[in-house]
């Protein structure tokens, strides 16, 4: 079992098995066994709304529990807490796959990561660009430098 606190401070235990795996199924269409595979792991990449909502429906029991509705649920899960959130449901989901599956599973959790890091490596160097040069960067800024020598 693998858990997160939300912004709330309130912890949340993942745990799947193979009722949470149907679970989802059921009530949002989502096949978390296409992660060995498909293309789940850049859907919920790629949508945080659609990671709260399979998070929400895994962590149902608990929330229950805490009488806590998946609009409040949805409240909590802001900024670094997404990362958690999203750091425990991948290694839950690893821990839940037999051995061979979970190479495959890691082999696209691999690739889904390189992918990620380059498209925050090339939005980080565009938003650089677009402030322009550093002050003291500028050849117009040399000129405004005293010179020893006069």
């Amino acid at each position: 079992m693998h858990a997160f606190t939300d912004a709330a401070g309130r912890q949340w235990p993942l745990v799947l098995t193979v009722s949470t795996i149907k679970r989802l199924r059921d009530v949002l269409a989502v096949d978390l066994l296409e992660v060995a595979g498909g293309n789940l792991l850049n859907r919920l990449a790629d949508d945080p709304c659609l990671l709260v909502d399979v998070i929400y429906v895994i962590a149902k029991p608990e929330a229950d529990a805490k009488n806590v509705s998946d609009e409040e649920f949805g409240k909590g899960m802001v900024g670094n807490v997404l990362d958690e959130a999203a750091s425990a449901l991948m290694k839950e989901l690893l821990d839940f796959f037999p051995r061979a599956q979970r190479v495959r599973a890691l082999g696209s959790m691999a690739r889904k990561a390189a992918e990620l890091e380059a498209e925050c490596t090339a939005a980080l160097r565009a938003i650089d660009s677009m402030r322009g040069p550093k002050s003291g960067d500028s050849p117009a800024s040399a000129g405004l430098t005293p010179d020893p020598a006069r």
